[in-house]
């Protein structure tokens, strides 16, 4: 069965089910519902843990036999798989399905996996453990989450702040939600219960804000200009590879003059994005944004990102690298302009 993240406390507390898959990019999150079922298991007996990694040289039998062993001690036991690939392979495939099909009740089984793209998702595999198991896709917190996700962690720690605070935080961790977590975890430390005022939150808060080049696409096309702006400053300050973004940007452009063209030609919009491979939040952020945009636009702003590369390369003598990254942030903040 399918379960959300936030309701895995309350379902461990009706007992165990044999079978758990987490599914997930988000370490953070993933690495504590991993923690809730361990103990959870281990309350209600098993106290024996074999972990498996499935890498180069990995042994499928291994698995079927600890699922299928005695323990020495007549103990239950807590079996975690690991796939950092997400893709077992034809034989894993298999396998597991063969695996999970004869579950032992003395052995609860957790297997952990990366977000899955669309095609694993489809898979025979995937399909029986979502079948089988209590199936969890733990999502990122996007931008417009972490304010809430913030104030409840707070929360837990009997600790309040105000909505300047929150969007302090927000901007100084955005893309790090290990370090909210962390700079959360410190206010618990500094100071008592109760409701903290911005200034607490100030002086205890660091800058640990690390921005994803591949997420300036979607401050842009949220048009959201703040963002954007405070995004491109922060890569810039970091360091990031000016080639890198310029790469992202075009990425990003030449996907919306594909669908802008489509839809222009008469092509229904979900036709549209099912080629394009558009999914949830980023179909409704693409969509919104070509409300916006005509082919006109779209094919002017390449011309300027080439423009820019020619800045980056040395080819526009006349410019340098700090104009380079000046154009590439006006370039976004057009695409905010109706």
């Amino acid at each position: 069965m399918q379960l959300r993240y936030e309701a895995l406390e309350t379902h461990l507390k009706g007992g165990l089910s044999p079978l758990y898959v987490l599914t997930g990019d988000e370490y953070l999150l993933v690495q504590e519902a991993v923690d809730l079922i361990r103990a959870a298991a281990h309350g209600q007996g098993f106290t024996e843990r074999q972990v498996f990694t499935v890498e180069r040289g990995f042994k499928w039998e291994d698995l079927y036999l600890a699922g299928n062993a005695l323990s020495l001690f007549g103990d239950r036991k807590l079996i975690e798989l690991r796939i950092p690939s997400g893709k077992p392979g034809k034989e894993g495939s298999q396998a597991l399905q063969q695996y999970i099909s004869g579950l032992s009740p003395d052995n609860v089984t957790l297997i952990t996996l990366p977000q899955l793209d669309w095609s694993t998702r489809k898979s025979g595999w995937v399909a029986a453990l979502q079948k089988q198991a209590v199936y969890i896709e733990v999502n990122p917190i996007n931008i417009a989450q972490l304010g809430g996700w913030i104030a409840a962690r707070l929360r837990k720690q009997h600790q309040q702040v105000d909505q300047a605070s929150i969007r302090f935080l927000v901007e100084r961790v955005e893309g790090n939600l290990l370090a909210a977590w962390q700079e959360i975890q410190k206010l618990g430390l500094l100071y008592p219960e109760g409701m903290l005022t911005e200034e607490q939150v100030r002086g205890a808060v660091l800058d640990v804000a690390r921005y994803d080049v591949f997420q300036v696409n979607e401050a842009m096309l949220g048009r959201d200009t703040a963002r954007f702006i405070r995004m491109m400053d922060g890569l810039k300050g970091e360091g990031t590879p000016l080639p890198l973004l310029l790469w992202v940007f075009v990425d990003g452009i030449r996907m919306l003059l594909r669908c802008r063209q489509a839809l222009d030609a008469g092509m229904p919009s979900s036709e549209v994005a099912r080629t394009n491979r558009l999914r949830g939040s980023r179909e409704r952020l693409v969509m919104g944004a070509l409300r916006h945009l005509d082919q006109g636009k779209l094919i002017k702003a390449l011309q300027q990102v080439s423009d820019i590369d020619r800045m980056v390369k040395g080819l526009d003598s006349r410019q340098g690298q700090g104009d380079a990254w000046d154009a590439l942030t006006q370039l976004g903040i057009s695409f905010s302009q109706p």
